[in-house]
């Protein structure tokens, strides 16, 4: 790329960020951005860079390939039902450990390396996160302490925002029996952008975004309403862990986020790519389409 294709690059950037300068933005880090070295740099640069820009960024981030690395180093056994992960009193010790100790302060570390500001908080801190136990209805399986958010508390997001601070959220909450419960990332995600009632909120996957046909990477749906998607679900050509996302942005919409976008993690300045160019990537989920 020569100087005038930069110096386009940038022009090309100016009216997105008017557009979205002091807005914030939610964003679920997980997938292959957070094992490769290079995309996990390359996404903490892109958050920086934005909030730079003026733009507010609040992350959220997942790591269930941690928890069960650890727990198969433990010798304990991994148990899904639904899709979640059964978990038991000394599982969730685990899990609170991994999530809002070990992974979340080394991607605060890598901000603050990197030129940022950023602070750790779980569901605990400020009451950010009150969780209720999940149930399945009419299943008889106990899934433990694995929870759903019943209650979103922003101020202190809004407090550290406005002191320049990126907020790095980990999904643990905590009930109001003093239980912590893990909380599935994406569904955190989604309801914390309702809750902020952020412009955007953004899931980073390890798939190209939601494609027509799950075999063929070419299938790409660049715009897909609610209502199509749930007829995909039902279909089973969303499936799996593409479904909490889906329903994430099903939800965030409904509490009046205006836009929210699906796209692949393993490409590097993803981030950058989807909020400040025309073209943009992955797969954007919105009510209704646009005339």
């Amino acid at each position: 790329m020569n100087f005038t294709d930069r110096a386009q690059v940038l022009i090309e950037a100016i009216p997105y960020i008017r557009s979205f300068y002091g807005k914030t933005f939610v964003i679920k880090y997980g997938g292959s951005a957070m094992l490769n070295e290079e995309l996990k740099q390359a996404v903490i640069l892109d958050l920086i860079l934005l909030k730079y820009l003026g733009l507010n960024p609040v992350v959220v981030h997942g790591g269930g390939p941690e928890i069960s690395s650890l727990l198969k180093r433990l010798g304990k056994e991994t148990v899904f039902a639904h899709g979640q992960r059964v978990t038991d009193a000394e599982t969730m010790a685990l899990v609170n450990m991994v999530l809002a100790g070990k992974i979340n302060k080394e991607i605060v570390a890598l901000f603050n390396q990197l030129g940022g500001k950023a602070i750790g908080l779980s569901g605990q801190d400020g009451s950010l996160l009150v969780a209720k136990k999940k149930l399945l209805p009419g299943e008889e399986i106990d899934l433990g302490f694995v929870g759903e958010v019943e209650t979103i508390h922003t101020s202190l997001i809004h407090t550290l925002l406005e002191k320049s601070y990126i907020p790095v959220v980990a999904p643990v909450g905590v009930g109001r029996d003093g239980h912590f419960y893990n909380i599935n990332a994406d569904t955190v995600a989604g309801e914390l952008a309702g809750a902020l009632k952020a412009e955007k909120l953004i899931l980073l996957t390890d798939t190209e975004g939601i494609l027509a046909d799950p075999a063929d990477p070419a299938s790409l749906i660049s715009v897909l309403t609610t209502k199509e998607a749930q007829c995909l679900i039902e279909a089973g050509r969303i499936d799996g862990g593409m479904i909490p996302k889906v329903e994430a942005c099903a939800s965030a919409l409904r509490q009046g986020v205006k836009r929210t976008h699906i796209i692949d993690g393993r490409r590097l300045h993803s981030l950058l790519l989807e909020v400040l160019t025309d073209q943009g990537i992955g797969t954007m989920v919105v009510e209704e389409k646009e005339e």
